[in-house]
């Protein structure tokens, strides 16, 4: 005996249909989204150490770019020696030439002093006898927001070792011994 017509033989079909249709209930929904939760909560921490160490990485790579673009500007320019302002490394203005205060020797973004969470300047320079040549520098890299975008500092000078210092302080870069 059926009980239905030829397109809907069970009634009990169309509450299945029905009881299908309703979606997830409140329990399901706050299960995923504790299971999402727990998930986020070991990963976050993960990310961010990742983070410090491409950025930390980057101002390394940076160093060394810096370093190739002072010997390169002291060969540029003989009379000047090396440079003690990024800006002077950076692109000149559109249409015009290079010159000592805008070499072209690294790009705008590094010679604005920040790249990938670390700020960069140069410093301690002397200059040679009769005061004009520039015969010396040093390359400080620090990160823009200790613990966030990095850890350590970094530094070079114009021998191209490049050395840091694992608590983050220029000054101690400087004097340190650790070397990459």
């Amino acid at each position: 005996m059926c009980t239905g017509n030829l397109f809907f033989p069970d009634r009990g079909w169309r509450r299945r249909v029905k009881r299908a249709q309703r979606g997830f209930s409140l329990m399901e929904l706050l299960i995923v989204i504790s299971i999402i939760l727990i998930i986020l909560l070991f990963a976050v921490p993960q990310y961010n150490k990742i983070t410090i160490r491409g950025n930390e990485t980057s101002a390394v790579k940076t160093l060394g770019t810096l370093h190739a673009a002072e010997s390169l500007y002291a060969a540029q320019f003989p009379a000047q020696g090396y440079t003690c302002t990024l800006q002077n490394l950076g692109p000149p203005q559109p249409g015009q030439p290079v010159s000592p205060t805008a070499a072209d020797d690294v790009d705008s973004k590094v010679a604005g002093g920040t790249k990938d969470g670390y700020v960069f300047t140069i410093q301690g320079c002397t200059t040679a006898a009769n005061g004009q040549r520039v015969v010396t520098y040093q390359v400080v890299a620090v990160p823009e927001t200790p613990g966030k975008s990095g850890i350590k500092a970094f530094c070079t000078d114009d021998g191209g070792s490049i050395r840091y210092d694992p608590s983050g302080n220029a000054a101690a870069c400087l004097s340190s011994n650790n070397v990459l």
